[in-house]
């Protein structure tokens, strides 16, 4: 209910964040709500394409089994190609807001907000899938074979504990923030890539041994410890890197970086749990968590060589 007049709010009352420079021509807030709208269904249209892609025909699909990494690289393209090709000034003011592929930065910033905020939002989806899949099933050997589908009476409730790891992200966000106005947002992000690496490689060494254990939930308390402090790191790290962005580019990039890094790691909320899914059913779940660890000392290594090493692009930003 508190969203209806905080619309109304936003209707008539948001009149000063225009900036001619950088927005299009649009002349009313009904053209703006079609302009928006048309733009979501671009979106849609790409998005379901790509579940076409992937899905058997069994299912209304393709039937080619296209793989997921192969496919989120051809929406997000063809998202951006289509969005391009909008008439009038919206089109014109896209183009110019798409100078920011030609800057090593954007792709730098891309991969490290993945880490960060990609994480944040994967996770939130994957803790309550783990939760329920890993401890809320006693895992038994049967006729030399690990089988998964034995109720568990005593395992913990998904809707009890999941709540924990998001709210922390979120509620840690600004002191990432005001950590990196002090030490700089890539210190900050340094930190908090080393701090994931850890508790990303002790998550995997814990699911190893609940997985494989009639009491899993004796694992129960270590893995949501680690999982917290994991979800700490990525609300730290959001903060850091949105410092990170706001001083590394000009102003009229400044808001295109943040919209396109944003909407390239909110893919993490499909591509996070899914690989956890996909590991479960395979029976090796610290696997994913394995893959998480390497993809984040990956981004310790941009972190640094473009904004920590000496001679950096842009030290400490």
């Amino acid at each position: 209910m508190l969203l209806i007049p905080l619309a109304i709010l936003g209707w008539l009352g948001m009149n000063n964040i225009r900036d001619e420079h950088v927005s299009p021509d649009i002349p009313n807030p009904m053209g703006a709500f079609a302009i928006m709208t048309g733009m979501l269904l671009i979106g849609l249209v790409t998005a379901t394409f790509g579940l076409w892609l992937m899905l058997p025909e069994a299912a209304h699909g393709s039937g080619f089994g296209v793989s997921k990494w192969l496919v989120l690289p051809i929406v997000i393209a063809l998202t951006v190609i289509l969005l391009k090709m909008i008439p009038g000034s919206v089109g014109q003011n896209l183009t110019r807001q798409y100078r920011i592929f030609k800057n090593k930065h954007t792709w730098a910033m891309t991969i490290i907000y993945v880490m960060t905020f990609g994480s944040f939002i994967g996770y939130s989806a994957a803790l309550p899938l783990t939760i329920k899949v890993v401890f809320g099933f006693q895992h038994v050997e049967v006729d030399g074979l690990m089988t998964h589908d034995l109720t568990n009476p005593d395992g913990p409730s998904a809707l009890m504990w999941a709540w924990m790891g998001p709210f922390i992200g979120a509620l840690i966000r600004p002191i990432g923030g005001m950590m990196a106005d002090k030490l700089g947002g890539a210190r900050v992000t340094q930190w908090i890539s080393v701090v994931m690496v850890g508790s990303a490689v002790g998550l995997a060494y814990i699911l190893q041994q609940a997985y494989a254990s009639a009491t899993p939930q004796d694992y129960f308390v270590p893995f949501m410890g680690m999982f917290l402090l994991l979800f700490a790191a990525t609300g730290i790290g959001n903060g850091s890197t949105f410092r990170t962005i706001a001083i590394v580019f000009d102003k009229e990039q400044t808001g295109p970086v943040l919209g396109w890094t944003s909407a390239v790691a909110a893919y993490g909320a499909f591509i996070i749990p899914k690989v956890f899914g996909e590991q479960m059913g395979a029976g090796t779940p610290e696997y994913a968590l394995y893959g998480f660890a390497i993809f984040y000392a990956v981004c310790i290594a941009i972190n640094w060589w473009f904004y920590m090493r000496p001679n950096a692009y842009v030290k400490n930003p």
